[in-house]
């Protein structure tokens, strides 16, 4: 006789059995420490369950996102009210439950997962469930009218405990139930790891009845189990009365036992093991049900695999005897117990109930409790309605957005970057901050704080960047931020707070000027002055040249008129197609020695003809670094053309699918996905009233010799009728795999529109895999990701081009924006202004991850967060747009470098000024007047270096050449001048660094 032990069963609890006698009546004050949460049941609610008297409460207080629930009104009658109503999770990769409990104290944790064709759609998902930062199981529904219940015995680390799903690819994610039940420490322990429960069987029982609270004071959940090849023993008498064995099963399970029916043979019982890795514990509790007479005698003799295992002498009379491991279980391919008569025993074998527990490696700690504690009182502070979940910084694929953590392979993670730039705080500087001791930059900016920059800033010792520009800050910053920013050990940023003083006492402020700022706004405005001089003068040349056709600097302010014989001379008789497309073709051109894209509207495009409206008239109202300038047009009888700026590197498509050799690196990747992002949020908020793109895809990004990108093809864009949720169309437009599924069906045209064909793009710039797989399954590109993520490899997901040469952080971060915009449900979408602040996280943490933030010794330039150096070193700043404007032809190009503030925050301005002392100042050769006032010391100084400045001034205004720069420079400073623009418009042909040396 055997029996295989099974692990999948009848999870719908039909009948639980309550039952009173003196000891369950004792036991019931343990309930009262019982933690038992109806998930998606309304805010504040609460029950008692018929059937167990236990009271769930609402989960509302444990969880900030997903929606409540209800299962189909088919299923209930059938079930207990727990299981009525459930959570989901459209958003979010992971979301996390987060309940407090006694530290120390051991836990079954149980979750309850009731699928009850809620959403309607019957379709059964599955996922991941976590317990803090380690997989805990997966979850897969595989009936709709049948549950799954996960359960796990743990001693928490931390007086509280996180339950988190994880939507893996498969489904969304859901959870109908979670209950905390207190153990016995002495009972179910390990050497290591954690147990989940495998099977836990009431042998012996008759009925179909599954036995827990109250019969049951732990709360575990008894399923009958029996075999033809039994016969089944029991008593009515109470078993175990006095709680003599610390497992305390429930005395209706131990008053039914099992023997075989064959006395000879022996009780046999197996089960095969999940992986080749896993490990087991097994408890096996005895109870003698019968009196039995003086001759008679039970004796056991227990093997496993056919080595002896245990032996029970004569289980005692309505006592629990529990036999368990001390240890894990010798790891088999398949377990066989079986159960003997000893030689000396009278009777056969018996058994009364079973459990099998694997073991669980959930040892992998979490964040630091303090920075854990610091950071979850910043976002209660400050009330965030942001997706942070589950632990700070593990799994890394999930760590919070505008975070970053330092990882290493002994100590727990420690937060060493917060990004909470735009993020709508209010209020003061949290003091929270202060426990981020290993804080290493600090963004706050653009946000509406309010009160003094605390001191205890200036205490964070690894504090390397502060950003608390655009904020309502007031009073003084502390004199120890300013010694920093001086030593250069720190980047302090503090523009634009209109009533913050730049130090000491600001009772002062009207009576101190500091000069630095002075002197270095005056150059500034000198230089702008002149250079505005200098081209006016140019145009003036140009004019009495009777030039007809003018450079692109002009050309780009204003949207010329062009005559189609103007176009046939451009284009050279239309010699060089560079594409084609349904409403025309588009030719390469050239004004003036400057390159241009020129496309010629075909003469049987109606459509053409209405798009090409569309795009003069939108084209001539926006304007931004991201979207494609129109240089003028041609309209002239049915001769139509657009003459746009040319963009050397084509459209993105072409980088992506293969056809171009050199292949676009992950960083790159990224800045191409910002810049796009940035360009359609500026239709979206930029523009008054907002425009919708309506066909966003990878052939309408085109990328310059830069490969800066821009957004093009304007002829389908719609205005957004700013009192309006929605422009309801006629008729559907764009590119298929672009298009909004809502929009295909319902005909409303929103944002969110622009938000999927993004979401696409944005799959596409991660994979180089088309939006849709021309096969015979047409496989779109979010559906290959989404059964990608089952795996949790991102090489799999990411270009396999790139060799792994990629942050995986960033990677994760990037899938995670896509498929969030990629959502069905437009609701679900982000925003784009949310997208491209997510996006410029990604762009940070890979570039970060490449600087890893180390301070160069000869002036090294770093690119870090576009958002936190816009407003870095006038100084600075004045030296790279003198070298832009001098050696770069486009005014259009210096103006993007100064937008961005593409300067060198690295190179303290302290430093820089002793370099000029040093090296300039004391040199006679110059035959420049040494100031009174060394120019290191022009930040505490209140004299003005009047020598210096006029120099400076007369010699960037006049633009000087560039042997006369470097006398005011030097050569060092001029290199370095150089290195940025490098940086920033990597391969430029425009300057050549022999120019300066």
């Amino acid at each position: 006789m055997e029996i295989r032990v099974s692990f999948a069963w009848d999870t719908s609890i039909r009948d639980v059995i309550v039952e009173s006698d003196s000891k369950i009546v004792a036991d019931t004050l343990l309930g009262l420490c019982f933690i038992s949460i109806s998930c998606g049941s309304p805010e504040n609610s609460s029950f008692s369950e018929a059937t167990t008297g236990i009271n769930y409460i609402s989960d509302a207080a444990f969880i900030d996102t997903g929606i409540g629930e209800n299962i189909s009104t088919v299923y209930m009658a059938a079930l207990q009210q727990a299981a009525w109503d459930l959570r989901s999770f459209p958003q979010g990769i992971r979301n996390c439950y987060s309940i407090n409990i006694m530290q120390g104290t051991k836990y079954l944790i149980r979750g309850t997962f009731f699928y009850g064709n809620y959403d309607g759609l019957s379709k059964l998902p599955q996922f991941d469930l976590h317990l803090g930062v380690n997989k805990w199981d997966t979850v897969k529904i595989e009936n709709v009218s049948v549950g799954v219940i996960k359960e796990l015995i743990h001693v928490p680390s931390q007086n509280y405990l996180q339950v988190c799903l994880v939507n893996t690819g498969l489904g969304m994610p859901f959870i109908s139930a979670i209950e905390l039940r207190p153990l016995n420490n002495k009972t179910y322990v390990t050497i290591s790891g954690s147990l989940a429960l495998f099977s836990r069987y009431d042998l012996g029982s008759l009925s179909r009845t599954v036995y827990r609270y109250p019969v049951d004071v732990y709360d575990r959940i008894w399923y009958p189990h029996f075999a033809n090849e039994w016969k089944s023993l029991n008593t009515t008498l109470t078993i175990d009365s006095q709680s003599n064995n610390y497992y305390q099963p429930a005395s209706i399970v131990m008053g039914t036992a099992v023997t075989p029916i064959n006395v000879t043979a022996p009780l046999d019982m197996y089960w095969d093991s999940e992986s080749a890795t896993s490990e087991y514990y097994i408890y096996m509790h005895f109870a003698e049900v019968e009196q039995l007479k003086p001759n008679q005698s039970r004796s056991i003799n227990i093997t496993l695999n056919g080595n002896y295992w245990w032996s029970i002498s004569s289980p005692l009379y309505l006592y629990t005897t529990t036999v368990c491991s001390q240890s894990a279980l010798e790891i088999a391919e398949t377990y066989n117990f079986k159960l003997f008569k000893t030689e000396d025993s009278t009777l056969p074998p018996i058994i009364n109930a079973i459990e099998i527990y694997s073991v669980r490696n959930l040892s992998q700690p979490g964040t630091n409790k303090q920075d854990v504690d610091a950071i979850t009182n910043i976002k209660s502070t400050y009330e965030l309605k942001i997706n942070w979940e589950g632990d700070p910084c593990l799994p890394q694929a999930y760590s919070w957005a505008g975070l970053h953590c330092s990882y290493d392979s002994i100590n727990p993670p420690r937060i060493t970057s917060l990004n909470l730039s735009a993020s709508g705080l209010t209020g003061v500087i949290s003091a929270d901050i202060s426990n981020l001791m290993m804080l290493q930059y600090l963004d706050l900016s653009d946000n509406s704080l309010t009160g003094s920059i605390p001191k205890f800033l200036s205490q964070l010792q690894y504090l390397r960047v502060l950003n608390l520009e655009r904020n309502q800050l007031t009073g003084s910053v502390p004199a120890d931020l300013i010694e920093r920013s001086k030593n250069g050990t720190l980047l302090l940023r503090v523009y634009e707070n209109s009533n913050l003083c730049g130090s000491g006492s600001c009772k002062k402020k009207n009576n101190i000027v500091i000069p630095t700022s002075v002197i270095l706004l005056f150059i500034v405005a000198a230089v702008m002055w002149g250079l505005w001089r200098y081209l006016k003068y140019k145009n003036k040349v140009e004019t009495k040249s009777n030039i007809q056709t003018k450079s692109l600097e002009s050309i780009e302010s204003m949207q010329r008129l062009f005559t189609y014989a103007d176009l046939v001379r451009i284009t050279n008789n239309f010699e060089t197609v560079l594409g084609k497309g349904g409403s025309g073709q588009v030719y390469q051109g050239c004004i003036d020695d400057t390159q241009v894209a020129v496309k010629v509207l075909s003469l049987s495009s109606v459509q053409g003809y209405q798009q090409f409206q569309a795009e003069v008239k939108l084209l001539m109202r926006v304007h931004h670094r991201n979207l494609t300038t129109l240089i003028g047009y041609c309209y002239e009888g049915t001769s139509m053309g657009l003459v746009y700026e040319y963009m050397a590197n084509g459209d993105l498509e072409a980088h992506l699918s293969g056809k171009n050799t050199n292949i676009l690196g992950w960083e790159a990747r990224l800045n191409i996905a910002m810049e796009a992002a940035q360009g359609l949020e500026y239709l979206h908020n930029g523009c008054k009233p907002p425009i919708i793109h309506r066909d966003v895809k990878t052939t309408n990004i085109l990328l310059n010799e830069n490969f800066n990108a821009k957004l093009a093809d304007f002829g389908l864009s719609k205005i957004f009728p700013t009192d309006g949720t929605h422009v309801s169309m006629l008729s559907v437009a764009g590119t298929l795999g672009y298009l909004d599924p809502e929009y295909s069906i319902s005909y409303r045209l929103t944002e969110k529109s622009d938000v999927y064909g993004f979401g696409v793009v944005l799959l596409e710039i991660i994979t180089s895999r088309p939006a849709i797989e021309r096969s015979y399954e047409n496989t779109h590109i979010s559906q290959w990701v989404r059964m990608m993520l089952d795996r949790g490899d991102i090489q799999n997901i990411v270009d396999p081009r790139l060799g792994g040469d990629f942050n995986v952080n960033s990677a994760w971060k990037a899938v995670e924006i896509a498929m969030a915009c990629v959502s069905t449900t437009s609701s679900n979408r982000p925003p784009m202004s949310e997208v491209v602040v997510r996006l410029k996280e990604c762009l940070t943490s890979e570039i970060i991850k490449r600087e890893n933030f180390e301070v160069e010794s000869n002036y090294s330039v770093d690119i870090v967060n576009m958002t936190m150096i816009k407003e870095s070193n006038p100084l600075a700043r004045v030296y790279v747009l003198f070298i832009c404007f001098k050696y770069y032809e486009h005014a259009f190009t210096c103006s993007y470098i100064d937008a961005i503030g593409a300067v060198m925050w690295r190179v303290r301005l302290k430093a820089f000024l002793k370099s000029i002392d040093e090296r300039v100042w004391n040199s006679v050769e110059y035959g420049w007047e040494k100031p009174t006032t060394p120019v290191s010391e022009w930040e505490t100084s209140q004299k003005e270096p009047a020598s210096f400045n006029s120099k400076a001034m007369n010699a960037i205004s006049n633009a000087v050449s560039m042997e006369e720069f470097k006398k005011i420079l030097n050569v060092e400073i001029a290199r370095t001048a150089w290195n940025i623009l490098q940086t920033v418009h990597e391969g430029t042909k425009a300057v050549k660094i022999n120019k300066l040396q």
